[in-house]
């Protein structure tokens, strides 16, 4: 065997062992899938309800998934698009797989599930399911419930998508985000649960966060604060962060009574 191979075996197994010493020390970044279920004209929200209510969300809290949300349209959203929001969030795309494989052999899911599941071809519950997955960002790694948030009736949430125009611009609002916009949300009473960069999703390139409020007009009056922030009027102003956005999607949602956000 000549030195010239063994030179670049040595080399190849050296960097592989590096890649293995960098991944094992970087730790894995949430993923969170947002999962819509859109009514449309002939939806059966009530069959919906029972199903994520009775059988996904309980199966997904036996498989190791402790914090599920599940929401529905404010009274207060505009988007005229009624919908059942559910957020699941996974530790990493390993626990992702697994839950899926667990679902398929869980006897007690397909119990609960069978109504929704057997339901006929031509008289499905729902218009489509949408789904986009998320990677959480540098400025919140983790999804996080604020303590007492849960025990208030009156709370609202707002999810919104903020799509790009194109992948470079797309980088720079999650740049613009991870460099000093969540601190100007919190100080304005605008409260993230997660916030991340859409990995897998029908309007690449975006990202989506989820925040809570106490109440509607708390919602209405942290928006006017963050609007008249003397560091959002400078952040706002960055050059380089001009035209980040192209489209906003925004739904003002609720709880439902077995959510876990």
């Amino acid at each position: 065997m000549n030195r010239t191979f063994l030179n670049s075996l040595m080399l190849l197994v050296v960097m592989a062992s590096a890649a293995s010493i960098s991944q094992a020390a970087e730790p894995d970044r949430e993923l969170y899938e947002v999962r819509s279920y859109l009514l449309g004209e002939k939806g059966d929200a009530k069959a919906i309800e029972a199903y994520l209510r009775d059988a996904l969300v309980p199966a997904l809290n036996r498989n190791g998934i402790k914090t599920v949300g599940v929401f529905t349209n404010s009274p207060h959203d505009s988007s005229d698009s009624p919908r059942f929001v559910v957020v699941i969030p996974y530790a990493n795309a390993q626990q992702m797989q697994s839950t899926q494989r667990a679902l398929a052999k869980d006897a007690q899911y397909h119990t609960d599930a069978k109504s929704y599941l057997d339901r006929a071809a031509d008289n499905p519950p729902y218009h489509r399911i949408t789904s986009e997955l998320l990677v959480a960002m540098d400025c919140m790694p983790e999804a996080k419930v604020p303590e007492g948030t849960l025990s208030n009736a009156d709370r609202v949430y707002e999810l919104r998508l903020y799509e790009s125009p194109n992948e470079r611009l797309g980088d720079l609002k999650v740049d613009m985000f991870n460099s000093g916009e969540v601190p100007i949300f919190l100080d304005s009473g605008i409260q993230p649960l997660f916030i991340g960069q859409c990995l897998v999703g029908p309007q690449t390139p975006s990202l989506t966060y989820l925040t809570v409020y106490p109440n509607e007009e708390a919602r209405n009056q942290a928006w006017v604060a963050f609007r008249a922030h003397p560091d959002w009027a400078v952040l706002s102003k960055v050059a380089k962060y001009q035209g980040t956005v192209s489209h906003i999607d925004k739904y003002v949602l609720v709880p439902q009574s077995y959510s876990q956000m």
